[in-house]
């Protein structure tokens, strides 16, 4: 080859080096990209704001409980950019209405990438439609961050790099459920009602872990658009369920607990956190099936609101509640939605002020987040799940409490054990510091 020549072949493999360079730093030309080099702005950040969207159900059948979420993660956004922002940045929150309809969620979520430019999805709701947007944000590359379900699924770093849960997964949850059934109702028969995907299918997992699959005596499932629960219930009943575990959405837990004062029917039921909370189920019951709630157990890793005596829940509804949600409820879901909202900005105050899509994903994996919850977070390059335990409440007197020790475990076989670390505190004014 002439000089000449090699002068060529070396322009022309020069040129297309810098042209995959060029693409990378830009993203695809769907402008989904991002993060991709430290050299390029990723999409939703400015010097003055950074812009996240969400998914969540305003309407349909998980509104119930749930609709009070996303306005509450952008009161504390509206609390925190009053008091400057987070390195100087205000927070920005998009709020989409998929009606827990898993095709709505994939069209607002190209929506919320493609046209709103979000530079993160932040706490998208639900096992079933979140599941269908997971390839979507891994091939645009945006940071999926804090999932509003505990579904196994959001743990997969390998497969789904920018996905990070924030629940105790669900298989965790059932394990410290079925811990407590060991314990406290040995010899009973225990059965479980759960969501038809992997919302039940985890809950059933952690059961199982812990009680052995011989330790079920009927497995129920629904789906969310048949409210009928009257063939479930009543073959628990025949069955001869003293104890029934609930992996459900509050409407349906309320569904649950309606269906069988009907038949005269009363277990000790003991639900996980996401369909639990005593004022979202009360409200769906009304006055007259409150007191069906009487002794109802579950598990849950944040503050109970009605402990007013805990410093996360005096500042959430003292500071943030009162001038920012006014008129709003202010029930667990509340307090989860917040709890959201702190966690992103401790998320990027470590960050620090230089923000792309690939720091704030190096941010999480390295760990070191506490936010509101009692237990530790599991966060780091090998593990994409959320907070790592939970402990038991009961309802006494139309008012949530917990009561016994904090467990932590694994979504495996690895045992159910105490934790007796210190619980994690708000800053004075609320707002994380680096």
């Amino acid at each position: 080859m002439s000089d000449r020549n090699r002068t060529r072949r070396l322009a022309s493999l020069l040129a297309v080096g810098t042209l995959a360079v060029g693409l990378t730093a830009c993203g695809g030309d769907d402008g989904g990209g991002g993060g991709g080099g430290s050299s390029a702005p990723s999409p939703g950040v400015t010097d003055t704001e950074v812009t996240f969207g969400t998914h969540q159900p305003l309407t349909g059948p998980a509104a119930a409980g749930y609709a009070v979420i996303s306005p509450a993660t952008k009161a504390y956004f509206d609390y925190v950019n009053e008091k400057g922002g987070i390195h100087g940045r205000k927070l920005v929150y998009k709020i989409k209405d998929d009606g827990y309809n898993p095709a709505n969620t994939q069209k607002v979520v190209r929506e919320l990438v493609l046209q709103d430019k979000v530079f993160a999805v932040l706490n998208g709701l639900g096992t079933p439609t979140h599941t269908g947007v997971l390839d979507f944000l891994k091939s645009n590359r945006v940071p999926d961050l804090f999932v509003a379900s505990g579904s196994r699924s959001w743990n997969q770093p390998d497969k789904y790099p920018t996905t990070f849960g924030y629940h105790p997964d669900y298989t965790v949850e059932s394990k410290i459920a079925a811990n407590h059934i060991k314990a406290e109702m040995p010899g009973k028969k225990v059965c479980a009602l759960g969501q038809d995907d992997d919302f039940g299918a985890d809950a059933l997992r952690g059961l199982e872990a812990v009680l052995g699959k011989d330790g079920l005596t009927e497995r129920q499932r629904y789906v969310t658009t048949n409210t009928n629960l009257a063939p479930q219930i009543g073959k628990m009943k025949a069955a001869g369920c003293e104890v029934v575990h609930l992996a459900t959405i509050p409407g349906f837990t309320a569904l649950a607990l309606g269906t069988a004062a009907r038949i005269q029917f009363q277990p000790q039921w003991i639900s996980t956190s996401v369909g639990a909370d005593y004022r979202a189920v009360a409200e769906t019951l009304g006055k007259k099936g409150e007191p069906l709630l009487e002794g109802f157990l579950a598990t849950n890793y944040l503050p109970i609101v009605d402990d007013t005596s805990n410093p996360w829940v005096k500042f959430f509804k003292d500071e943030v509640q009162a001038k920012y949600n006014a008129g709003k409820p202010f029930d667990g879901q509340t307090l989860y939605g917040m709890s959201i909202g702190y966690i992103i900005a401790e998320t990027l105050q470590k960050n620090g002020k230089e923000l792309t899509r690939e720091s704030i994903v190096e941010t999480l994996q390295k760990g070191g987040l506490k936010g509101a919850g009692f237990v530790p977070m599991n966060y780091s390059k090998d593990n994409h799940s959320g907070y790592s335990g939970a402990r038991v409440n009961v309802v006494k007197g139309g008012k949530q409490e917990y009561f016994g020790p904090t467990f932590t475990t694994d979504d495996g076989d690895g045992p159910v054990e105490e934790y007796t670390g210190e619980e994690n505190t708000p800053p004075t004014d609320g707002v994380p510091t680096r």
